[in-house]
C-alpha cells in the first residue's frame, strides 16, 4: 500500500528522507507491514485536523508547565519542550530486541562499577586501560569499598510520561486502537526500585527526591516525580545528618531519612568530601552513606560508568563479567587519549564527530562534516592539549521517522534518537518500555538535543500478538 493510498490524510505527498532508515515507511512507499495499522490510524487526520491537534498539544504542555531552561540561553527564559504529536512507533519484535540489549548493557555497567570500587579486576587483567578509567572526572576513589546502588538514570523521564497523558487527551481513539504498552507505572516502579534498596524493611523507608531548587534546568523534573511517586521533595536545608544518620526538618520535628534520589550534581552534594563552597549539599552525607546508613540513588561516584570514553569498553564488560555477546552494537569510537586514535582524529576531523567526554546536551562537539576549518583548528588545539577529554565517532546516519512540519502544515521526515530508561533494584534491572524520543525538527539536521532546537515524541512500544 503506497503512502498516497492512506489519502486523503496526514501522510499524502510524504518523501522518506534520502540515505536514512524510515522507521514507519519502506523504500517502496508502503508502511512497513507490523506499522500499518499505526500508519492507516494516524493516515485518517487530515492536515487540518492535525493542525488542530498538534496547537490543542502544545496548549496543554504550556498550561502544564512542561518547559525547560538553557543555560547558555542568555535570556534565561524557560522554554516549553518542544513536542511532536506525530508518535514514533516501535514493533513488539524490535523492542524485544532492544529490551534484551539494554538490560544486558546495565547488567554489566552495574557489575563493573562494584568492580571499580572494589577489588578492580578487570583493571588487574588489563581488559580496560587503567589509566583511562582512574583518570576519569567521575571517579571517586574515596569510595573504594563503599557498597553503592545502580547506575545513574538520565534524566527527561517527565516529559515521556507528560507526551503520553498528551497523546492520550488530544488522540484517544487512535492510542486505545494502537495497542500500545503504558508507560504511566514508571512513577511506582522507581518508587519500588528505592525502597528496595532501604537499609531497613521497606516498611519503614522513609525516601525523598532532593532537588537543587526551582531554578535548575531541571527543577520541572524533580517536582513531577516526587509528586507522582508520593515522596517528599526536599532541598539540602530541609536535611542534616546527626550520627552518621541523616534527618528532614518537618512540623513535628526530625523524622529520619532511609533512601535519597539525588538530582543535585555530585560536585555540590556534601561539602565535607566535595565542593566546600556548596550551599546545595548537604554536610556530612557522605559519612551515613559509607556508614551504611542512607541509600543514595544514583550513587556518588557512579558517573564514570557514564564517561564518554569508557563507553567503546561497554563489550568488552559484557564478556568479561557476564560471558556473553553483546545484544546490541554500538559506534565505533576512537578515545584520544590512545596515541593511535588521536593521530587518527586530528587527521581526520573532517569526517567525524568529536565529543567531550564532560559534556552533555550538544555543548563540546564538532560536526566535523558541517565544521569550518576554523573550528577543526580549534578543536585539533583542544585534543592536543588534553586527549582525555575527548572522544570522536564517524557521524552514524540516523533512522528517520514523519514528524509535524507546523510551518508547512504537512509531515516531513526527521532524525531521531532515543533516550530509554532502566531502573535497577536488587532484583535486576527493569526497562520501561518506551523511552524519550528526540528529533531533529530543523529539515536535514542531525541534532536532537533540546537544548539545540531538537524536540520530542511519544515513543510507542506496540503490545504482542494476543
Amino acid at each position: 500500500m503506497p503512502i498516497d493510498a492512506l489519502d486523503p490524510g496526514l501522510f499524502a505527498g510524504y518523501t522518506p528522507l534520502p540515505g536514512a532508515y524510515d522507521e514507519m515507511f519502506g523504500d517502496d512507499g508502503a508502511p512497513r507491514p507490523e506499522l500499518r495499522r499505526i500508519a492507516q490510524l494516524l493516515a485518517a487526520s487530515g492536515a487540518g485536523e492535525f493542525t488542530r491537534a498538534q496547537q490543542l498539544a502544545e496548549l496543554a504542555l504550556l498550561n502544564q508547565g512542561v518547559t525547560f531552561s538553557v543555560y547558555a540561553d542568555r535570556r534565561g527564559a524557560e522554554k516549553i519542550f518542544p513536542f511532536c504529536l506525530i508518535p514514533r512507533p516501535l514493533s513488539a519484535a524490535d523492542w524485544a530486541h532492544l529490551e534484551r540489549g539494554l538490560a544486558q548493557r546495565v547488567h554489566a555497567l552495574g557489575l563493573f562499577l562494584d568492580d571499580i570500587y572494589g577489588d578492580q579486576r578487570i583493571l588487574e587483567e588489563k581488559r580496560i586501560p587503567r589509566d583511562l578509567v582512574l583518570g576519569a572526572g567521575h571517579y571517586l576513589p574515596r569510595l573504594r569499598g563503599v557498597r553503592r546502588l545502580s547506575s545513574s538514570t538520565p534524566s527527561g523521564v517527565s516529559y515521556v510520561l507528560e507526551n503520553r497523558l498528551i497523546t492520550k487527551r488530544v488522540l484517544p481513539q487512535v492510542l486505545d486502537q494502537a495497542r500500545v504498552q503504558r508507560v504511566d507505572h514508571y512513577p511506582a516502579r522507581l518508587a519500588e526500585t528505592l525502597r528496595s534498596v532501604s537499609p531497613v524493611a521497606s516498611g519503614g523507608t522513609n525516601a525523598v527526591v532532593l532537588t537543587p531548587g526551582p531554578y535548575n534546568s531541571a527543577y520541572f523534573e524533580h517536582s513531577f516525580l516526587a509528586r507522582t511517586m508520593g515522596l517528599e521533595l526536599v532541598q539540602a536545608a530541609d536535611l542534616f545528618v546527626d550520627q552518621d544518620q541523616v534527618f528532614v526538618r518537618t512540623t513535628r520535628g526530625p523524622r529520619r531519612v532511609h533512601v535519597i534520589y539525588r538530582r543535585t550534581d555530585e560536585a555540590f552534594l556534601d561539602p565535607e568530601v566535595f565542593r566546600p563552597d556548596s550551599m546545595l549539599g548537604v554536610r556530612g552525607l557522605i559519612r551515613a552513606y559509607a556508614a551504611g546508613n542512607v541509600a543514595l540513588a544514583n550513587a556518588p561516584g557512579n558517573g564514570v560508568a557514564d564517561d564518554k570514553a569508557v563507553y567503546p569498553f561497554v563489550p568488552e564488560m559484557i564478556r568479561f563479567y557476564l560471558g556473553e555477546d553483546p545484544v546490541l552494537e554500538q559506534v565505533p569510537t576512537y578515545v584520544c587519549l590512545r596515541d593511535e586514535d588521536r593521530r587518527y582524529v586530528v587527521d581526520h576531523l573532517g569526517e567525524l564527530v568529536v565529543k567531550a567526554v564532560d559534556e552533555a546536551g550538544g555543548y563540546g562537539m564538532l560536526m566535523g562534516p558541517e565544521s569550518t576549518a576554523e573550528q577543526r583548528a580549534e578543536f585539533r588545539a583542544r585534543i592536543e592539549a588534553a586527549p582525555r577529554r575527548y572522544i570522536a565517532q564517524p557521524r552514524i546516519e540516523l533512522s528517520a521517522a514523519p514528524t509535524w512540519d507546523a510551518a508547512a502544515r504537512v509531515a516531513a521526515p526527521r532524525r531521531l534518537d532515543l533516550r530509554p530508561y532502566v531502573l535497577t533494584s536488587r532484583e535486576g534491572p527493569w526497562v520501561l518500555p518506551g523511552g524519550l524520543t528526540r528529533v531533529a525538527l530543523r529539515p536535514g539536521s542531525y541534532v536532537v538535543n533540546s537544548s539545540q532546537g531538537g524536540g520530542s515524541k511519544d515513543t510507542w512500544v506496540l503490545k504482542g500478538t494476543a
